[in-house]
């Protein structure tokens, strides 16, 4: 019998209000000011998680415990919040300035604080995007967590089951373990997990750090142990946000800092009234294309440009990469390190002091040559907030200077609908993700300028989502099969879209014919099993799409530049 077309529709629906549910929610806390996540106040948050079972959560509606997408979730938090009891999520507050080390996660910048022994602060400082990140990542925490607890407890007076004691006791074992204590530890975890002994061993050397090999059974232990006092003992887990991030999120503060910065630096190294050509992409991708040739031509006699490129994305070779950003610092780059809280750097490319690019000498000594800023990947709404201030005049005293912006450029990571990863998303229009909200712009990449280069290439549609976590698979089948031609989706393109057309077409900050350049390389297929964000990244799979997206790029630019002082 198949299935009502109205089904897969529903379903899309359900997810949709579901990812709603959860939005209302969480603004709803945020102003409160607190909530136990794991009480009466968070139900609403964890009911509209297991109702949209997001592909990157794996089996969170089932009873065994997910693996990938707690490691998904590890890699984002700070070390050690699976043994916190009370997260505060805070503003840029002075904790820099005191004892406290910053604890920053491997795949997300921010700086985060432990306290004591019960609590992590994290410092909010990239918009409302951030705190939708953290709190989803916390519910499938203790979601998990209570599974853990749910496994062992054996009765209401709170006892514990014999393979929860045999791990305390691998836990709280001073030394190493040996490889037999480690299997039988990994043994009794993978019954309380709901796992077999061979899933656990897959997984195991993926949460190792250098200080703890071990990190999975502690992990677990911590998980548990909390959501046992809480249920047992009912100590609550909590979640509160200060009353200083309450007060300053939405207002810029932290874009307007950053933005300030850049063209104060423009100004005082005479760059500000050269053609501008803004880039938001990684920070090595443009600083590579252009000086790696000049600077490793030994290199490159036996080896082609994109084996170059692979060599300097791998972090064994500092010494190549230092090469480059030296080579890069004496012909016309600027680093700017953020310290403004965006946790954006930005390197500032003068090509009237770039030798030559691939033998092109034309601009080099030009008082006329463009300038580049190159922008690190902004997070969700913070594209706005950063791209908005940065297109704003210049304010010096009582006077206020207009950037001559000839062209902005967004390269990015998002999952693909179609394809998998590695392959190229061209697109033509952003859609806002639950509204009818859409961003039309004429590209000035074709697919046309990436076909018969070994990756597949498409063209249409990118939703802009309010959070890559909360995708499922019928919400995101919904996308692929709507008349929206929807070709993937990401966090931030509407965002940078609207702060671009507003510069543009309301407010006269910039020219209405500035150049626009969107092109994405897939970082993930949700739609394919094992291909979502949680299974792992793109590795040297991300070094073609990047680089082929960035010579294009550069291409137009150098050509439009050369074309205009030839003129």
């Amino acid at each position: 019998m198949t299935e009502p077309l109205n089904v897969g529709r529903n379903r899309a629906q359900e997810s949709t209000n579901a990812i709603e549910r959860m939005y209302i929610t969480m603004r709803h806390l945020f102003i409160r000011g607190f909530y136990k996540p794991m009480g009466v106040s968070g139900e609403t948050l964890r009911e509209a998680l297991l109702t949209l079972r997001p592909e990157i959560y794996g089996t969170i509606a089932e009873s065994k415990v997910e693996l990938s997408g707690l490691q998904y979730i590890i890699e984002r938090l700070p070390e050690g919040i699976e043994e916190c009891s009370f997260i505060n999520l805070t503003s840029d507050e002075g904790y820099s300035n005191s004892h406290f080390k910053p604890i920053i996660p491997p795949k997300r910048r921010r700086n985060c604080y432990r306290i004591d022994d019960e609590q992590m602060n994290i410092e909010i400082t990239r918009g409302r995007s951030e705190i939708y990140d953290i709190l989803t990542h916390l519910t499938f925490m203790f979601i998990e967590s209570h599974k853990i607890m749910q496994n062992v407890v054996i009765n209401e007076e709170g006892h514990t089951s014999r393979d929860w004691e045999k791990l305390t006791a691998a836990v709280l074992k001073e030394g190493d373990l040996t490889q037999k204590e480690k299997e039988i530890a990994i043994t009794h975890t993978a019954n309380i997990l709901g796992r077999t002994f061979a899933e656990i061993n897959q997984v195991y050397d993926r949460f190792a750090t250098l200080d703890n090999p071990n990190k999975f059974l502690h992990l677990i232990h911590s998980l548990g142990k909390l959501a046992i006092r809480e249920a047992v003992h009912g100590e609550k887990r909590v979640i509160t946000f200060s009353p200083i991030v309450r007060e300053r999120l939405g207002h810029h503060i932290h874009g307007e800092v950053w933005a300030n910065n850049i063209k104060k630096t423009l100004h005082e190294n005479g760059l500000l009234n050269r053609k501008l050509h803004i880039i938001s992409a990684n920070m090595h991708s443009v600083m590579n294309t252009l000086y790696s040739p000049i600077a490793l031509k030994e290199v490159l006699k036996e080896k082609s440009n994109f084996q170059v490129y692979e060599q300097l994305s791998n972090f064994q070779n500092g010494e190549l990469r230092k090469t480059v950003t030296e080579k890069a610092l004496e012909e016309g780059m600027i680093e700017l390190n953020d310290r403004s809280g965006t946790n954006i750097d930005v390197q500032i490319f003068d090509l009237a002091k770039l030798s030559h690019y691939k033998g092109d000498d034309h601009l080099n000594g030009k008082e006329d040559a463009p300038v580049i800023i190159v922008m690190d990947y902004a997070f969700g709404e913070q594209a706005y907030e950063t791209m908005d201030e940065l297109l704003k005049p210049f304010k010096d005293g009582e006077e206020q200077a207009y950037m001559n912006v000839d062209s902005i450029s967004i390269m990015g990571k998002a999952g693909i609908l179609q394809g998998g990863k590695g392959d190229l998303m061209i697109p033509d229009a952003h859609l806002f993700e639950g509204t009818a909200d859409n961003y039309p712009f004429p590209n000035e990449l074709k697919k046309s300028h990436f076909e018969n280069q070994g990756l597949r290439v498409y063209d249409g549609s990118m939703v802009t989502v309010l959070g890559t976590s909360l995708q499922n698979r019928d919400l995101l089948k919904f996308f692929h099969d709507s008349t929206w031609n929807v070709i993937g989706l990401e966090m931030e393109g509407a965002h940078y879209q609207k702060a671009i057309q507003a510069a543009a077409k309301l407010r006269g900050n910039i020219s209405e014919k500035v150049k626009l350049r969107y092109a994405y390389y897939a970082s993930d297929n949700p739609l394919e099993t094992g291909s979502t964000l949680a299974s792992g990244g793109l590795g040297t799979a991300g070094v073609k799409p990047t680089y082929l997206i960035t010579e294009k790029i550069l291409e137009q630019i150098f050509s439009d530049a050369v074309q205009h002082i030839k003129s």
